[in-house]
Order: structure tokens, then C-alpha cells, then sequence
């Protein structure tokens, strides 16, 4: 079975994007990958590199009046959020598939995503979505975030699974923030209620799909990978186990002066050994590639809040007590776990 997948991203996510791609090569069969280039130079360079498997889509070919009209009125990100359902529905009908998966860019496959698909060609449904499965200490946050986690979501082309895609535009067309109002969040908490609203839509049971930094603390890894098999699992509070098939390297960036973090929660060990020092060291050779294709790629510079100090640190964070009670209704959401590394000698050092 040949997969459709789409992206979207802009040059500032070029290497997190490419990165994706190289794990589809080496995990899928057969696929297809469709990218919606959100900025000119994201568009010029993913030209240049002629991938197979590949269909570039700029954003002159892809908005329409009714994206254009609302564009003004949102964020960068709000308007990447907005674009989600769309980009699923352009490739669908533009190239005419019975099928396509909307993938976060920054995600990144140890196993065949077939195992996923399977999982609703089994269950005989149209649509399928994925649980964030926050970790008990953070499931608060899917009162905000919701339960469900636009990461990996599957469209079949019937009448069924377009009438919710279809809804899913019509609602994101009108509104999409990022900002909790009124039961909404994003493009994300629209899928609440999916699973009773419409009889199509299959939630994933696959355990390995969707490991992240919030849920990530309830497993550990027994078995690195083969060339044939994934990493194995095991649930801490089930003592199941699972492959991974994929991380979602959520808040992950790398910026300038060889400086590499990620803004998140409390990650094992494990985690950081085999998952994402790998993962970064993939991305900084990915990112020296794509320099030499492009010189007018150059990692993004860094976030001038990002704590550099215990000090520093503390400080932020005690700033945002009184910004999250005001913000979020009471909702504390902690800002403090961050994971600093600083390359020195080709090597990952804690900050």
C-alpha cells in the first residue's frame, strides 16, 4: 500500500522537516510526501534538493480566497494551525488519493507507519487521530491542549471522512488562536469531541505512536534499534510493550553559537541518551547539508528568554506564576524544565 503524507513548514523548520523525511525513507516501503513550503526560501531550497518520493507545494499554488481573506488576522503560527486541514484537503483533491496524513514537522519515525494505518483498516473507519497521553502529573494540560494531539491524522477519501475534514477547515476558517477561549485552542481542541460527534473516527491504539516529552517519563527503552526493528518500550505503569514508531520532538530547536534546547518537561535519561542526542546530532549533520545546498540556510538565532542560569532560570519562572493565573484561570503550567546542551568537541554538554 502506497502512503500520502503532507507537511508544512517554514525555512525555519527546514531541517526539523528534511529530518522527517529521512526517517519515511528509511522506515516506509512506499510513500509519498507532500510539503507545503510557507516561506520562499523553504520553497527554493526543498527545490534544489530534488527528493523522490517528494511533491513540493508553495504557497502561491496552495491558498485560496477564503485563507487569503483570514490570513491578516493571524499569527505566523495561528495561520499554520489554520492551514492544517486545508493542506490535507488541497492534496487530497488536487491529486486525487483515496487517502492522506497530515504529519507534524518535527516528528521523526523509528517504524513503519503502516502499523498505524493498519490500526484503523482494521477498526473500518475514515479518520484517525492520535491521544497526546499526557503523563498523570501533566494530564491537567489537556484541558488547555486538548486530549488529542494534531500530530499524525489520517483522512480516507469517502463521503464520511470529508465530512470531517471538511468540518474541521469550516471551524479552523473561522476561528483558530492560540489562545484557550470558549472551549478552543488552536486548530487541536476541535477534536474533543470527534470520537461522539463523528461515528468514522478511530482514536490510535498503537502505543509506540505519539511517544513525546509529556508522556515520555511513563516508558523506558529495553532494546535499541536494528536495521529491521524499532525501539522497544515498555510501560512503566502497564508493563506492556510496544515498538516506537514515532517521537514527537515537541519544542525541540537548535540555534546559533552551536547552542541545542528544548523547552520541556522532565525527561529520563534514557530518553535523552537514545532518543534525542541521536535525534540532535541527525539534525545538526542534516543542517550541514542543507547549508551547503543553501548558505542562505543558517540556524535561527536564540530565543532571547531562554534561561542561561539557575538564576536566570528561577527568575522566569517566578515570573510566570502571576502571568499563568491570569492567563490560564489558575492553570500553572511549568515553564522551568528546560534541557540545555552546548556542543564542545563534537560532543553534547549539559548546559
Amino acid at each position: 500500500m502506497k502512503l500520502n503524507f503532507c507537511t508544512l513548514f517554514d525555512s525555519n523548520f527546514l531541517v526539523s522537516g528534511y529530518t522527517l523525511y529521512i526517517s519515511l525513507q528509511k522506515c516506509c516501503k512506499n510513500f509519498h510526501l507532500y510539503i507545503f513550503a510557507f516561506d520562499d526560501l523553504a520553497f527554493e531550497v526543498l527545490t534544489q534538493l530534488h527528493l523522490p518520493n517528494v511533491t513540493v507545494i508553495s504557497l502561491s499554488e496552495f491558498e485560496d480566497e477564503e485563507l487569503l481573506r483570514i490570513k491578516p488576522t493571524r499569527s505566523k503560527g495561528e495561520y499554520c494551525w489554520t492551514c492544517t486541514s486545508s493542506t490535507i484537503k488541497y492534496c487530497i483533491e488536487t491529486f486525487h488519493l483515496d487517502h492522506c496524513t497530515y504529519l507534524d514537522a518535527d516528528l521523526f519515525f523509528y517504524g513503519d507507519p503502516e502499523d498505524i494505518i493498519q490500526d484503523i483498516n482494521k477498526a473500518g473507519k475514515d479518520v484517525l487521530i492520535t491521544k497526546h497521553n499526557y503523563t498523570k502529573k501533566h494530564e491537567r494540560l489537556s484541558i488547555i491542549s486538548g486530549i488529542y494531539c494534531v500530530q499524525f491524522m489520517f483522512f480516507r477519501n469517502t463521503v464520511e471522512g470529508m465530512e470531517v475534514l471538511n468540518w474541521w477547515r469550516n471551524a479552523c476558517i473561522d476561528w483558530c488562536f492560540n489562545r484557550h477561549e470558549d472551549g478552543k485552542f488552536g486548530d487541536q481542541k476541535y477534536l474533543d469531541d470527534w470520537p461522539s460527534r463523528f461515528p468514522c473516527v478511530h482514536v490510535s491504539t498503537m502505543n509506540g505512536a505519539g511517544l513525546a516529552s509529556w508522556n515520555s517519563v511513563d516508558y523506558h527503552i529495553v532494546e535499541q534499534p536494528s536495521q529491521k526493528n524499532p525501539f522497544k518500550l515498555v510501560n512503566n505503569k502497564k508493563k506492556t510493550e510496544c515498538d516506537l514508531i514515532f517521537f514527537h520532538f515537541h519544542k525541540f530547536r537548535l540555534s546559533e553559537n552551536d547552542v541545542v534546547w528544548t523547552r520541556a518537561y522532565n525527561l529520563p535519561k534514557s530518553i535523552i541518551k537514545h532518543i534525542y542526542i541521536p535525534y540532535t546530532n541527525l539534525c545538526l549533520a542534516h543542517y550541514e547539508y542543507l547549508h551547503q545546498v543553501n548558505q542562505n540556510i543558517v540556524l535561527p538565532q536564540k530565543s532571547s528568554w531562554m534561561p542561561r542560569s539557575f538564576f536566570s532560570s528561577t527568575l522566569f519562572f517566578l515570573i510566570s506564576i502571576p502571568y499563568c493565573l491570569w492567563k490560564e484561570k489558575s492553570l500553572i503550567i511549568e515553564f522551568n524544565n528546560y534541557h540545555v546542551y552546548k556542543i564542545k568537541n563534537g560532543k553534547l554538554i549539559r548546559s
